[in-house]
């Protein structure tokens, strides 16, 4: 039976026995999180990811596997990661007046049919609790909706992770969640008033334009639900670190070399498009790509040159 099938009707299985938000685990490789509040459209759930585009910013992620559209979108970037939703980041300012960001989440509610975010009462989560590994910090943010999410100013309450490259674990009350500092009087929302209305929880990574790095969200459930610890991932995935440690790439004019040959080496630019590809190198010529920033990819190795 074809993969896709089985995994929708896992998704449809759960949400058919839900009693309340139930723990996910990124090693389920299921692209869902079945939050048992889902607003009668059942489409609650599913990852996405957003960035800086539309203020103008350059910021990108590039997955490990292309998502689907069709089936689960993010589905096919959990079966290449094996423990969660894995990726790396370019952060890019563009003509932005603040820092870029790029972010990862779901709405706890669900859609309706103009694709936005319906709010729901979460009162019954208590909060939330997360495993995850980032290069750079990364804030739990609440999204209130369209309308809620404007009239607050985009102000929203938010928790400070922190960073790890290795991963961690966090269990946080909704208690903990604040409106950041630069919150205008009246655009001030109690945390209760947000629980009440909330339509998405997201994980957002912001820093300083040119700043890269990777994430992976293992597990996300109601606060006391059980996250449990960071999970290493499968062998070839350990295996691939490992040559990442020790493997670098290295430009010199327009050449770039790795020192050892590599299966497969792929430019990427700032729009996340792969612009170069080859395999089997153990260097590539440039000479035919526009000045700029780049990410260099090859055997698990991620890494941010600049061509003059």
């Amino acid at each position: 039976m074809n993969k896709k099938i089985l995994s929708i009707s896992a998704v449809l299985a759960a949400a058919a026995l839900s009693f309340g938000f139930e723990t996910w685990n990124g090693a389920d490789g299921i692209a869902r999180v079945d939050t048992g509040l889902d607003a009668g459209e059942d489409n609650s759930g599913y990852w996405y990811n957003y960035n800086d585009a539309a203020d103008g910013g350059e910021s990108v992620v590039t997955w490990g596997a292309d998502p689907d559209p069709d089936y689960g979108g993010l589905e096919p970037v959990l079966e290449a990661c094996g423990t969660g939703i894995c990726g790396t980041y370019t952060l890019g300012k563009g003509t932005l007046d603040y820092d870029p960001f790029i972010g990862i989440g779901f709405n706890v509610g669900g859609a309706d049919a103009a694709g936005k975010a319906i709010p729901v009462d979460a009162s019954s989560m208590k909060g939330v609790c997360m495993t995850l590994s980032v290069t750079h910090a990364a804030t739990l943010e609440l999204g209130l909706g369209d309308a809620n999410d404007a009239k607050i100013g985009y102000a929203n309450p938010a928790y400070d992770m922190g960073k790890s490259a290795t991963g961690k674990s966090v269990d946080v009350p909704w208690s903990k969640f604040a409106q950041p500092s630069w919150a205008k009087a009246d655009q001030s929302i109690s945390i209760d008033e947000a629980v009440a209305s909330l339509a998405s929880i997201k994980v957002k990574v912001q820093a300083k334009t040119g700043s890269t790095g990777e994430f992976n969200i293992m597990a996300v459930g109601d606060y006391n639900g059980g996250c449990g610890t960071p999970t290493p991932g499968p062998k070839d995935a350990i295996g691939a670190k490992a040559i990442a440690g020790s493997l670098k790439a290295q430009l010199a004019g327009r050449t770039l070399s790795f020192g050892k040959s590599v299966a497969k080496a792929e430019i990427v630019n700032l729009q996340g498009q792969v612009v170069m590809a080859a395999s089997s190198v153990k260097t590539m010529d440039l000479s035919k790509l526009q000045a700029g920033v780049y990410m260099v990819r090859a055997m698990g190795l991620s890494q941010q040159i600049m061509l003059k």
